[in-house]
């Protein structure tokens, strides 16, 4: 059969190893990106549906969330105001009332809804300035002689006054409450004819007023004037003591918590996603009923039609080149051991002595064993012929 088809090397060798190629590559790989590609979805998704660590308490400084201030409580200690966050009444007077840094301190209130009276006037006889943000309740008692007016829409606002802080700042994010004020008070910001802030002197005390505190959050601080303003104003004394709400305490119930209380909910979320996997997996796996089972063939296939089968795959998809590689690793398994030379010699040596064996020129040898692939199906003919003759030649000499 070698000399009549020159397929023979074919046959010789067996299957013929392949590079992969970009869609071998994707149908192997596109199960298990699909795989991930879904894990990732339900990751993400258990973060949106579960929820983050919450918001956080507004103009906090410690918050990183949007309408936490720490965006501002940073540039405060960058400029060198010690900026201490307190949760309790008590605190706040010890700091304020006995600042470490010369020159006093400030009070910032953003929410006293949880304030008695007895600590609305504790934080009152404090000789700190203040700055009180929104119409907070004991306002008369923490700001004498400033009431609140009609709520406004806030928006950026001219300030519309000769009040230095807001004249360097400009244009800021103001509104919310206006206020009604003392005489011998600076209103700023108008909104609707009334300020909605207002900075006045009391009892040695520079006390200020704004209507809204948006300007002082992290999504506004970087907006128009709102990061000048709010150091203009939060920033005059050395120490300022920010007054924050306190966590709320865990409320104590009767009845002891359950095993599944005291999971995580991530953990929830966790087993939900491993789920999710293995159930993929065995969608993917279940395809393959089994191991392959080995049986008898029906029918017993010859090896000539085998090298045909092939020779028809190789000319059906113009597969030149691999076919010339089957004809001459195929040829030169079989010569090598003829010509007394080792298992893996180099091209120079099989090519010498070939030619040496037949007296072929060298240099046809070596173009029929290493050059370049045929171009057309005649040329693969012809290297298929010229290496059955170099065999013949071999095998007879």
């Amino acid at each position: 059969m070698s000399s009549q088809t020159g397929l023979a090397p074919v046959n010789a060798l067996g299957p013929t190893p392949t590079s992969p190629t970009s869609r071998s590559l994707w149908r192997g790989g596109r199960g298990a990106l699909s795989i991930a590609l879904l894990v990732v979805l339900v990751a993400v998704g258990g973060v949106l549906l579960g929820g983050g660590q919450g918001e956080g308490k507004p103009l906090d400084p410690e918050s990183t969330s949007l309408s936490g201030a720490r965006g501002l409580a940073q540039l405060l200690r960058a400029e060198g105001v010690r900026v201490v966050r307190v949760t309790s009444v008590t605190e706040a007077v010890e700091a304020a009332g006995t600042p470490k840094a010369p020159g006093g301190s400030m009070l910032l209130l953003g929410d006293t809804s949880f304030l008695t009276e007895e600590e609305a006037d504790q934080l009152a006889s404090t000789p700190a300035d203040r700055l009180v943000v929104g119409a907070q309740p004991y306002l008369g008692r923490l700001a004498p002689g400033v009431s609140p007016g009609p709520e406004t829409r806030a928006r950026s606002r001219e300030p519309r006054c000769a009040l230095p802080a807001a004249v360097r700042a400009g244009s800021a994010y103001l509104g919310g409450t206006t206020f009604t004020a003392p005489s011998w008070a600076t209103g700023c910001y108008p909104a609707d004819g009334s300020p909605s802030l207002v900075r006045y002197e009391e009892a040695g005390r520079t006390i200020t007023v704004v209507g809204d505190g948006q300007f002082m959050s992290n999504l506004r601080l970087a907006e128009d004037g709102n990061a000048a303003l709010a150091m203009n104003l939060a920033g005059t004394r050395p120490t300022l003591v920010w007054l924050v709400a306190p966590e709320t305490p865990p409320t104590v119930s009767a009845t002891p918590p359950t095993l599944y209380d005291l999971i995580p909910s991530a953990v929830v979320w966790a087993v939900v996603q491993l789920a999710v996997v293995v159930l993929l997996l065995a969608l993917w796996q279940g395809r393959r009923l089994g191991p392959v089972v080995t049986e008898r063939l029906p029918v017993v296939v010859r090896a000539a039609e085998t090298v045909e089968g092939r020779a028809r795959l190789y000319r059906a998809r113009r597969a030149r080149d691999r076919a010339v590689s089957a004809l001459r690793t195929g040829f030169v398994d079989r010569v090598t051991p003829r010509l007394g030379l080792p298992v893996g010699a180099g091209p120079e040596a099989v090519v010498g002595a070939i030619a040496e064996r037949t007296g072929q020129p060298a240099a046809y040898v070596g173009s029929a064993l290493y050059g370049r692939a045929p171009a057309d199906e005649a040329g693969l003919i012809a290297v298929a012929a010229y290496l059955d003759m170099l065999e013949r030649q071999v095998r007879e000499s």
